[in-house]
């Protein structure tokens, strides 16, 4: 939960730090790249979040079936 809404805190929270010009980032003004890093940051965060929730692992197998398989 609190490493899914770090998105939203670094977008919102940190745009009023990023309104600015200079300095350009791959040619963007700061807040522009500061929105796309946020953009990009966010899909790794929630693929973590993907692989740290239980409810996304696969069935549980028991024990005799994984030995032979």
């Amino acid at each position: 939960m609190g490493l899914a809404s770090l998105p939203f805190l670094g977008i919102l929270g940190g745009a009023g730090f990023a309104n600015r010009t200079e300095p350009y980032v791959l040619g963007l003004p700061f807040l522009m790249a500061w929105i796309v890093l946020w953009v990009v940051a966010t899909s790794g965060l929630l693929a973590i979040v993907y692989a740290l929730d239980p409810a996304n692992r696969g069935p549980q197998l028991p024990d005799d079936e994984v030995a032979t398989s």
